[in-house]
């Protein structure tokens, strides 16, 4: 979905108005208005001050597709590129450059997880390497490897 789709809604279920939200992350009323509208689209420091204003996770107020890796966040549109279980069995949740055979293709941390897959967002997305960097470094937190409970 989105950001003109879901924007509107998640700020009216928090009772805010266009220019409540534009208070609080210190832009015009106007500005809110064009992203509700799809005139134009906040860039990537705004959509993560906007899921942390509207206490969302980012991927939320992203056209994120419905399948993507639990790991690396790549989106996961061809069954031909799912990770596998244990027992053979497509996994759901990681593509097969993270997991094969139920369990990481390889160790490392978060951070190193970034950097090393930034520059293939940057690459397919026509983002700079600092904004995918960014991106990743708000969504992956929130992926099912990273997760802090």
């Amino acid at each position: 979905m989105a950001i003109k789709d879901i924007l509107p809604q998640l700020r009216s279920d928090r009772g805010l108005t266009q220019q409540e939200l534009a208070n609080k992350l210190y832009v015009t009323r106007q500005a809110v208005s064009r992203w509700e509208t799809g005139e134009t689209t906040p860039n990537v420091d705004m959509i993560k001050l906007l899921a942390v204003t509207l206490g969302v996770p980012v991927g939320v107020l992203l056209e994120m597709p419905e399948h993507f890796c639990q790991s690396c966040g790549m989106p996961i549109a061809d069954p031909a590129i799912q990770g596998t279980e244990a027992d053979g069995s497509p996994s759901g949740d990681y593509c097969k450059w993270c997991y094969q055979d139920g369990s990481y293709t390889y160790e490392t941390d978060l951070d190193n997880m970034i950097e090393s897959c930034a520059p293939y967002m940057a690459e397919h997305t026509g983002m700079s390497h600092d904004q995918a960097v960014s991106l990743m470094g708000a969504m992956l937190p929130n992926l099912k490897r990273w997760k802090k409970d």
